[in-house]
């Protein structure tokens, strides 16, 4: 586990239930699956194997979408990496079909509804400042 970074997941606060822990989901993965991340295997006393996780604490918060944007056009300039979910993600079956959505978008145009972000711990606490831990 690396202590000097941090992750930290912003979640548009008034999505529906099950959009907020899809959106999650899927920028937890994207960030455990481009950074160091993740952990060893799991293993439980019969010797059966789980997969790894993510090896440090994610914080989740909830923001408007306004406050999404700015975050990640603040963040652009920091030390940090996004992973980023739009609205139309939502209506997508395919991975190759959410990459086309998001690069139909520049990202000022972005419809942001979700951010994950991975970067050194100070940069991510300058960024998510102020905001609300989700419920």
């Amino acid at each position: 586990m690396n202590l000097e970074k941090k992750i930290a997941i912003i979640v548009k606060e008034d999505l529906m239930s099950w959009q907020k822990l899809n959106v999650t989901a899927f920028l937890a993965g994207g960030i455990g699956g481009s950074q160091e991340v993740i952990g060893e295997p799991y293993w439980d006393a019969s010797d059966v194997q789980y997969l790894p996780m993510i090896d440090q604490p994610i914080i989740i918060y909830a923001a408007t979408q306004a406050v999404l944007k700015e975050i990640l056009k603040k963040g652009l300039s920091k030390e940090v990496e996004f992973a980023v979910y739009t609205e139309e993600l939502f209506n997508t079956g395919n991975d190759i079909a959410n990459r086309e959505q998001v690069r139909a978008y520049k990202t000022e145009a972005l419809n942001i509804v979700g951010l994950g972000i991975y970067g050194k711990k100070n940069h991510v606490n300058k960024l998510v400042k102020g905001l609300k831990l989700h419920d």
